[in-house]
């Protein structure tokens, strides 16, 4: 198993309404999942490639709930990476080389029956995590948004996190509002639903945890 493990922020813009009922154990409310993420890689290594700086993006469709499988996904690494950090960064997108179910990537990975091949293109990423701003473009292929929830009677701001210690992705999560359109094989329209925003810390056994455990 190569050694690896990042650093960075992630833009995460799913079907479900505000909260996403996967993040507590329950079953999308739409009845499928949909999602659409976006990551800046800020220092990163696999084995002995540096990814510091490098993007990556990808693109689901579940047509239940995750767990129950065939899902169909599409991978996106800067064009700018090299051939070691391209592979690298799919590995661990794809979950190799991590231990079993450790990340969200290998436990996506295990339910995504059609894996288009991954592009390598020009990949714009704006990512604010404590402000829940944010915008994935790649083009042709995504546009997601990402944005504060307001108050429908005064219009303010309103921010709310999600805190998961044993979660395989993030331990807290900023939560917003984001919408998507996507083009080419996989193609999916989100219209001002959940919006998440984190800080990740992984690595082939998962989340590197900054809390102590309760």
């Amino acid at each position: 198993m190569t050694p690896w493990e990042i650093k960075g922020r992630e833009l995460v813009n799913c079907t479900c309404e505000y909260g996403c009922n996967c993040q507590f154990n329950g079953l999308p409310d739409k009845g499928h999942c949909y999602a659409v993420a976006g990551i800046i890689v800020d220092q990163g290594h696999f084995g002995d490639t540096r990814l510091d700086g490098l993007r990556l993006a990808a693109i689901f469709k579940w047509p239940r709930a995750i767990h129950e499988g065939n899902g169909e996904a599409i991978a996106f690494v800067e064009q700018a990476a090299d051939e070691a950090q391209r592979e690298g960064l799919l590995r661990i997108m794809t979950g190799q080389d991590t231990a079993p179910f450790a990340t969200m990537f290998a436990v996506y990975a295990s339910t995504v029956t059609k894996m288009h091949a991954p592009v390598f293109t020009d990949i714009d990423i704006e990512l604010d995590v404590e402000g829940r701003k944010g915008r994935v473009f790649i083009k042709d292929y995504i546009e997601t948004t990402g944005r504060p929830i307001r108050n429908p009677v005064s219009g303010a701001e309103s921010r709310a996190e999600i805190v998961l210690p044993d979660g395989f992705e993030y331990e807290v999560a900023e939560i917003g509002s984001a919408s998507s359109r996507t083009e080419g094989p996989v193609r999916v329209e989100i219209d001002d639903k959940y919006g998440q925003f984190a800080h990740l810390h992984l690595n082939n056994n998962g989340v590197v945890r900054s809390r102590a455990a309760a």
